[in-house]
């Protein structure tokens, strides 16, 4: 009989991956602030962007997948010992980072590569045996991924530093958040509506929202190529505003305004806002001066943690059979993460003050995710509370 650990793919990747982001982030301040060292031959600071795009994000990305692909094609959900093996890959990802200093360069890249590939394929066998081909676009996304953290040790390997693979992966990152959210916010807003504040309805997904993702993904597509583009850093900035502005409107039209009595709905809406509010600074930064890391900090800690940590919270309960709200904890679990992602935004805009924001910003994104783990491990390790 399947443990109740391995029924379903949410239940160990969002454990781990909570626990990983948690300790990832405490343990690279400290070198950042030269007052540690982190494991591993990489720098710190390419050791913090792999252990968090491509340890923490595709852990949380496969339990969502696993979970909900069972829902788009009728099949059954990934589950026991394929499941198993699948943790197990990603895990040899992690040592293998760790115990990089006594490995090859190589026997890292495929260690760490593993994983992704083998995401990749039960995702792809999952949405094509089940003839999902709207979902055709998430393997693409997460094809993406995969290439991204290629690229990522090839540069590391050739140059020691990396200029495309990190924006490649945030721009894969935001892409799938913008498929994905772009499906369950709207939806579960409106669910909750229907219950709790009659009226309009979010805009179903159409033509405008078609025009506004599009521009959102050719404009991060061009601002992962801006190394090779300097002198078009005018033309995107632009389209990176125009993107920001049309997913404002995009958002706008899912009634984010009438679900403030639901933490669990609204902060699908907050956690959204942060990927027009990066496209926004990301296109001042190149019109008007000013620094990039804002951007990047804005997507990957408010739209990428935020919303992982909405969607983590919202399923376990879902799935376990708990009631769909926030209770005080998961409340300031969410706060945690708004006040790492403030504190980032300072420390771009105010270098100087780096010694006091930065620690902060640390502190809230572990208090976050450590906050997860110790709230809602028993309920990803244990049966469903209702017995189904």
């Amino acid at each position: 009989m399947t443990p109740a650990f391995l029924s379903y793919a949410f239940r160990p990747f969002f454990l781990a991956g909570a626990l990983h982001a948690a300790a990832a982030v405490g343990l690279w301040v400290p070198a950042y602030l030269g007052i540690a060292t982190t494991p591993g031959a990489l720098p710190p600071v390419a050791w913090h962007s792999h252990e968090l795009l491509f340890g923490y994000v595709p852990a949380i990305v496969a339990g969502f997948l696993l979970t909900a692909v069972a829902n788009w094609t009728g099949r059954p959900p990934v589950s026991g010992p394929l499941l198993g093996a699948l943790v197990a890959l990603w895990l040899l990802g992690r040592i293998a980072i760790t115990a990089s200093a006594g490995l090859g360069a190589p026997a890292v890249a495929a260690a760490t590569l593993a994983f992704p590939l083998a995401l990749l394929a039960v995702v792809g066998r999952e949405v094509i045996a089940g003839r999902s081909w709207r979902n055709l676009k998430v393997l693409a996304g997460l094809a993406t991924l995969a290439a991204a953290q290629g690229l990522f040790h090839a540069e590391i390997w050739l140059d020691g530093q990396t200029t495309y693979a990190d924006h490649l992966a945030v721009a894969a990152t935001i892409t799938l958040v913008l498929i994905v959210a772009g499906r369950i916010v709207p939806n579960f807003t409106a669910n909750w509506l229907r219950q709790h504040n009659p009226g309009p309805a979010p805009a179903a997904f159409g033509i405008f929202d078609r025009i506004s993702v599009s521009t959102a993904v050719l404009a991060l597509a061009a601002w992962t190529a801006l190394p090779a583009l300097p002198d078009a850093a005018a033309p995107i900035g632009g389209l990176l505003l125009a993107a920001g502005g049309l997913e404002l409107a995009r958002q706008w039209r899912w009634q984010p305004h009438r679900t403030l009595a639901e933490p669990l709905v609204t902060v699908l809406h907050v956690a959204y806002f942060f990927v027009p509010l990066g496209c926004l600074l990301a296109g001042a930064a190149l019109l008007a001066g000013g620094p990039g890391t804002a951007a990047t900090h804005a997507w990957t800690i408010g739209a990428v943690g935020l919303m992982t940590l909405a969607v983590m919270t919202r399923a376990t309960r879902g799935h376990t059979g708990r009631p769909l709200t926030a209770p005080p904890a998961t409340v300031a679990i969410y706060a945690g993460i708004l006040v790492a992602v403030a504190a980032r935004l300072v420390t771009a805009y105010v270098p100087a003050s780096v010694t006091v924001a930065l620690p902060l910003a640390a502190a809230g994104w572990v208090f976050a995710f450590a906050g997860f783990a110790v709230a809602y491990g028993p309920m990803l390790t244990g049966s469903r509370r209702d017995g189904a």
